[in-house]
């Protein structure tokens, strides 16, 4: 169909001698299209020096619009990437595209959808044949390592990532280009690694000045290339695994809403691709991510603050993208409802806003009426964006300040200039009302106030659009429930953060009848929660982004008796088993064993167990952790360098670990010991010497159980408890550990021995390591003078180095947690025997004669009660313990666990326990060794 019989609208010709002058250069026509012309030239001094220079190309292209600019681009096509020609003729396209988009926006002849699909379009090829235009004489003069012209097809490698409308494919008029470069490094040797990445890095330079430069035949695009992770220190084009690393560790909410649009333009496609598979626990958090509401919230306030728009719409000098009811406000509206639930609804992860904007109203997220309204404004926007711009080709998004100026915009629209600015009005507010509900809707009515007081109104004012709200029946119960809810909060530590983990947790719930109900039947159930998001911080947090834990406490099996570490283990690896990548793994583990932990602090908080118990289940969750991690980290280095050489290797744990008895927040303390046989280098695609295979192993572990992944950290881990601390290797040999421990190790560390244990390895180099163990107790410990002498020594050089941080502190201090495990080991260092715990080193101490009855019944008495402590204290507070951080749940957990009356008994009663082992201990010393 010809570009005339499709016209629905004409502009006015704002100068009408402009008009007449710019119909002289497209002869030929008549009509709407003569008027259509008159009217551009008229309104546009940029597009009326676009038909001076390409008339004569203009006329027949409106015959077939579509066809004239496929045309172009097969011209474009056709240059050889290494022609001088091209930049001249890439310009001359962007003149004719320019030039013929225009005309269709205006006339009506192409919806937004098109109109902007089409810049979008030449964008994706202008980047594509500049890339290979800046790479074509790199791989010639071979500085692109390994480099042929058969690698131009796929770039080398080299990605450009289209990002914001590029990547949405909604270019505006006059938009600039967003662009991320990346090189997939696994195609080059790592030897090769900088001088690839020097390539690329001038590569994409030449690209950008190619389509940035303004000549004689004017620009491309301009392009941006600032979005990449930390523009100020990294280089134009960056390694795919170092943008990986960054975004695990660093990446903010704001660059999660700019990869919702994300896409590989040009370059290497699959490799883009592939690279953006991988961000997608990053994009797509697997909860559903409330906090993210806040996050868009402040951001856009900051750009308002930013660029002085806050105040009334007045619509001279009006920003359409970011002021007040503009365009960023509805793509903000649609990323944030995409990031919330897109983690679990994959049909939500789309590009463009208004296919967002229908996929978020069919899934029910966005009432149907609000995405219309929102998607009709948006393109109403648009339009009116791209007539700013079209006046005179700049990239700006302001409407004009003077009365003129708005009168030719609205000359443009084919309208009077008083109709324009009452229906731009009109959206722009309408817009504003509608986002500004979702962010921040006001306080609830005058009859709710006293319930309210002391919360956050614009939180509990959401709580009616939730969809557990929906029906009558969930109302009616939940008013009920609410009060009490709400004044339980209200006498929690941190009011704000468990109003916030309550305000998570109700809105994850599809449906609220069943069990409001069940609430309202089961009041424990009603004080399980509130002591969970009122008292412990971060079991608060964890339901917060995990309401569907709920489920396990309403099934029941939440409180089914302990598994143990054996089945938890066979748990752990019947769901690794079903997950496709080495990176999904190391997520899973992490979601798992935050799922246990999680259910540990409750049945504690609780009440279901005491703190030793929850000490040895906190140890068993780390033991299947390890258990289930070990041997995919082992598999995934495998792929690369080889089966792990000779008899492999073990975990040990040490400490706590190996003692199993951890808290909330334990790290690991970790060895990891080989042992090579008569292996000399691993049998792999990059086959490594054993000493470099195993230390790179080893490291392969510490970054699967740290690396802060979509799912957080698994666990902190220490590993100076290996010989020679710090300063050894991060892996050491079977034949070294023995040579080291025998010859060389200090008391300190024979004491540190006592608690080793192997978690995971090799079965028969495991049997090998405990044997050795329990034979070298046997022959360290019998020279009890130098383990006293270096206990001594031991408790001398933490007392200078660490201070207790107050009345309530646990392990630091004479009589204390770590006092009396010292105390502990060295008696069964002296022993020889091989119990782990701190009982049986007490009783091996009593056992020798070192320590005596009453001796053993003060440290064991000072030890438990410190325990207690220390495991109600890392539970409920990040911070040193204190009444006003707990708050009354967790005082109340304090003194059950305690069995004290208060903080103040707590205190007196720590002080003599304490006092009573310190001195304990001080006299076994004064006593020396036992015979």
């Amino acid at each position: 169909m010809d570009f005339a019989s499709r016209i629905t609208r004409l502009p006015h010709a704002f100068e009408p001698d402009r008009g007449r002058e710019a119909l002289e250069h497209v002869t030929g026509l008549s009509g709407d299209l003569a008027r259509l012309i008159e009217g551009v030239g008229g309104c546009s001094p940029y597009l009326s020096g676009l038909m001076a220079k390409e008339g004569k190309w203009l006329g027949p292209a409106l015959d077939a619009p579509e066809a004239a600019l496929e045309a172009e681009f097969a011209r474009l096509r056709q240059i050889a990437p290494e022609d001088a020609a091209l930049g001249g003729e890439l310009r001359r396209a962007k003149r004719r595209v320019a030039l013929l988009v225009a005309l269709a926006d205006l006339a009506g002849v192409w919806l937004l959808e098109r109109v902007t699909g089409q810049l979008t379009a030449f964008a994706d090829l202008s980047v594509d044949l500049a890339i290979r235009a800046a790479l074509a004489p790199e791989i010639r003069r071979g500085k692109l390592p390994g480099g042929t012209e058969a690698d131009l097809e796929t770039a080398g490698g080299w990605v450009a990532l289209a990002m914001g409308k590029m990547g949405a494919g909604e270019l505006n008029y006059s938009s600039d280009i967003d662009l991320i470069c990346l090189f997939d490094e696994t195609r080059y040797q790592p030897e090769d690694f900088h001088e690839a990445r020097s390539s690329f890095v001038r590569a994409t330079r030449k690209m950008s000045t190619l389509l940035n430069d303004l000549t004689g035949e004017g620009y491309v695009f301009r392009t941006d290339l600032r979005l990449r992770p930390d523009p100020a220190v990294t280089p134009v084009c960056i390694a795919m695994e170092a943008a990986e690393r960054y975004y695990e560790s660093l990446g903010r909410t704001w660059e999660r809403a700019a990869y919702i649009k994300a896409r590989p333009c040009a370059g290497d496609l699959e490799a883009g691709a592939r690279f953006l598979e991988a961000l997608t626990p990053f994009v797509w958090r697997k909860h559903l991510d409330f906090a993210a509401i806040r996050d868009a919230h402040d951001m856009r306030l900051r750009i308002r603050e930013h660029k002085g728009l806050g105040g009334a719409i007045t619509l001279p000098g009006h920003d359409m993208k970011l002021g007040r009811g503009g365009i960023r406000e509805i793509e903000f509206f649609t990323q944030t409802r995409q990031i919330i639930a897109g983690g679990r609804d994959p049909d939500l992860r789309v590009r463009g806003t208004v296919e967002g904007l229908a996929v978020l109203a069919g899934k029910g997220w966005v009432p149907e009426a609000a995405a219309n309204t929102l998607s009709d404004h948006y393109r109403a926007h648009r339009e009116v964006e791209h007539r700013i711009q079209m006046v005179n080709d700049a990239q700006t998004h302001r409407l004009p300040k003077t009365e003129e100026g708005i009168a030719r915009i609205a000359a443009m629209m084919g309208t009077e200039q008083g109709t324009f600015e009452c229906a731009l009005r009109a959206r722009l507010e309408e817009v504003h009302e509608l986002i500004e509900g979702f962010f921040a809707p006001e306080p609830g009515s005058a009859s709710e106030l006293s319930e309210e007081d002391g919360h956050d109104r614009e939180v509990l004012a959401r709580w009616p659009s939730y969809p557990a709200l929906r029906s009558e029946r969930a109302v009616e119960i939940f008013r009920r429930l609410r009060p009490d809810i709400l004044r339980r909060l209200k006498d929690s530590a941190h009011p704000g953060e468990a109003l916030v983990a309550f305000d998570g947790f109700l809105k994850g719930l599809p449906a609220g009848v069943q069990l409001f109900s069940l609430f309202e039947a089961n009041p424990p159930l009603v004080d399980l929660l509130v002591d969970i998001v009122g008292t412990a911080p971060a079991l608060a947090r964890h339901l917060s982004r995990n309401s569907g834990v709920f489920d396990a406490v309403i099934g029941g099996d939440f409180f089914a008796p302990w598994p143990g570490a054996d089945a938890l283990t066979a748990e752990l690896a019947a769901q690794l088993s079903h997950e496709a990548d080495y990176e999904a793994r190391l997520d899973r583990v992490r979601r798992w064993a935050k799922e246990w932990r999680f259910r540990v602090g409750v049945h504690h908080l609780r009440g279901l167990i005491d703190a030793a118990e929850a000490g040895r289940q906190y140890a068993d969750v780390a033991d299947a952790s390890l258990r289930g991690l070990w041997p995919e980290v082992v598999a995934h280095f495998a792929e690369k360098h080889g089966p792990p050489p000779g008899r492999g290797a073990c975990v040990l744990g040490m400490g706590s670990l190996g003692a199993q008895r951890l808290n909330a927040v334990s790290d690991l303390d970790l060895i990891v010991i080989y042992d090579p046989d008569e292996a000399e280098i691993s049998d792999g695609r990059r086959p490594l010497a054993v000493r470099p295979y195993y230390a790179r192993l080893t490291q392969a572990l510490i970054t699967a159980l740290t690396a802060p992944m979509s799912e957080g950290k698994l666990y902190e881990v220490d590993m100076r408890l290996r010989p020679s601390g710090n300063q050894g290797p991060v892996a050491t040999s079977w034949a070294s550990f023995r040579a080291y421990q025998t010859d060389e190790a200090w008391v300190w560390e024979h004491l540190a021995l006592t608690r080793a244990r192997v978690v995971v390895g090799d079965a028969a180099l495991s049997a090998d390591i405990e044997a050795f163990r329990v034979a070298l107790l046997g022959e360290k410990g019998a020279d009890r003078a130098k383990v006293l002498v270096g206990l001594a020594d031991m408790r001398e050089r933490i007392a200078a180095a660490k201070a207790p941080s107050g009345p309530w502190e646990a392990k630091i201090g004479p009589g204390r947690l770590q006092d009396v495990e010292l105390c502990a080991q060295a008696g069964a260092l002296m022993a020889g025997k091989s119990g782990r715990d701190v009982g049986s080193g007490l009783a091996a101490g009593v056992a020798i004669g070192w320590l005596s009855d009453a001796d053993e019944a003060a440290l064991g008495a000072a030890y438990e009660l410190c325990w207690q402590v220390q495991a109600v204290s890392k539970l409920l507070s990040e911070k040193p313990l204190a009444e006003d951080e707990i708050g009354k749940g967790g005082v109340a957990m304090l003194r059950r666990e305690t069995k004290c009356d208060g903080f103040d008994d707590l205190g007196a009663r720590l002080e003599r326990a304490c006092g009573t082992a310190a001195v304990a201990i001080e006299a076994a010393l004064a006593r020396g060794a036992p015979a």
